[in-house]
């Protein structure tokens, strides 16, 4: 663990020029251009033909997380913006009863201007519907916020889906526009709870899925729900002053049966679902130690995958968790997870993924230099040289091993 801890952030910085950064998606998902990476060789496609290069019986793991309108403009009784942006369910703390709420309910939020909202409650007010926020306390760089609003008629995610913005990524230098609010959600998203899209699963049209169907290679989904800190750089020197961010997860018992049934066949759609199938690993692993641990102690702190020395199959890791939810008569298993994927890594699950790509010195690049044995700047390098478009409304990469 102490070399991954070493790693020196700057080693992942390249020049990324604002031009290269797509501000806006293409007309259409799956014209985006596609580098395939394969055992260290690179070729160039259309993501329109990215069956082609996924082998028959495969399967594809989505993310169906949908991008909510997070961001609130409240104000000031003087007329002050102050901007609130919803992270996280805590009064309820589950996701689907925060969003039933008629009355009030709180979140863990980041605050705009937070210094000039020294006390008491903000308004937002529309002809349907007054709404307030309350600050309740404070944990670093978050707050805990109290909403309630008026209109017995409205749910949170009434009060969201009006009052809120989507929120794009700040480095596209741009605010949010009516098209956003189709264009940066996946075609397959179902369950509301991310403040930033899985956008590797932007590409994916009907047609697209068609052709998969046609060389039958089969889709399986899961949810986690993209916090903030996707977009939080590496500030410290080393990687070992990083707080890798927690997401919340979700992911049914029939989906880790086909797991176990497709093992060596696994290709992830985006870093979010990379990040939720290895976390299952992780947690068979913790439960093969601890088969008497209760749902709380049930997750994945950010170095748990560099402290253990005695692997265990892929296999048995994965009946332990299924062994856990019979035993608690589960059908879904949630839980938050901060694993932190970074050279050094071993792969347990994942057998390809198809990503976008990253920013510099993101943990999101750090997670590719991991799964294609640090030769990352190979493909970027290319990347830049043959035109593609970066970042979350840009181009695609499949990435084998």
């Amino acid at each position: 663990m102490t070399k991954v801890k070493e790693i020196f952030i700057d080693d992942f910085d390249y020049y990324l020029p604002d031009g290269r950064i797509a501000k806006f998606p293409l007309q259409e998902r799956d014209k985006s251009k596609l580098l395939v990476w394969k055992n260290g060789q690179i070729t160039e496609s259309s993501f329109r033909s990215i069956s082609d290069f996924i082998p028959e019986n495969a399967l594809l793991v989505f993310n169906n997380t949908k991008v909510i309108q997070a961001r609130l403009i409240f104000r000031k009784k003087t007329g002050a913006p102050i901007e609130i942006f919803c992270l996280e369910p805590q009064e309820p703390s589950d996701y689907a009863q925060a969003f039933a709420q008629t009355q009030s309910c709180s979140w863990s939020c980041l605050v705009g201007n937070s210094k000039r909202w020294k006390e008491g409650k903000l308004e937002y007010a529309t002809p349907e519907v007054r709404c307030t926020a309350e600050r309740i306390n404070r944990w670093g760089e978050t707050q805990h916020i109290r909403f309630e609003w008026d209109n017995p008629d409205w749910t949170f995610a009434d009060v969201l889906e009006q009052c809120g913005e989507l929120p794009i990524p700040p480095y596209l230098n741009r605010k949010t526009e009516a098209s956003d609010k189709e264009t940066y959600q996946t075609i397959y998203s179902k369950i509301k709870g991310s403040v930033a899209a899985p956008t590797a699963g932007l590409h994916f049209t009907d047609a697209v899925f068609q052709s998969l169907q046609k060389k039958k290679i089969d889709r399986e989904e899961l949810t986690l729900h993209v916090g903030a800190g996707t977009f939080k750089p590496v500030k410290s020197k080393t990687l070992e002053g990083h707080e890798m961010h927690s997401e919340w997860f979700s992911v049914k018992k029939s989906t880790i049966e086909r797991l176990i049934k497709k093992e060596g066949q696994i290709f992830a759609v985006g870093t979010t679902s990379v990040r939720t199938l290895e976390s299952l690993y992780y947690l068979g692993l913790f439960l093969e130690k601890n088969p008497g641990a209760n749902l709380e102690e049930l997750t994945i702190g950010q170095w748990a995958p560099y402290q253990e020395s005695n692997p265990l199959p892929v296999a048995v890791a994965l009946r332990n968790l299924l062994n856990y939810m019979e035993q608690n008569n589960m059908e879904t298993l949630t839980t938050h997870t901060q694993i932190l994927i970074a050279p050094g890594y071993s792969f347990k699950i994942v057998n390809g993924m198809i990503t976008n790509f990253h920013q510099p010195k993101s943990t999101l690049l750090l997670l590719i230099s991991a799964f294609i044995g640090g030769k990352w700047r190979e493909i970027y390098n290319y990347a830049l040289a043959n035109d593609f478009r970066f970042l979350s409304y840009g181009d695609s990469s499949l990435l084998m091993r």
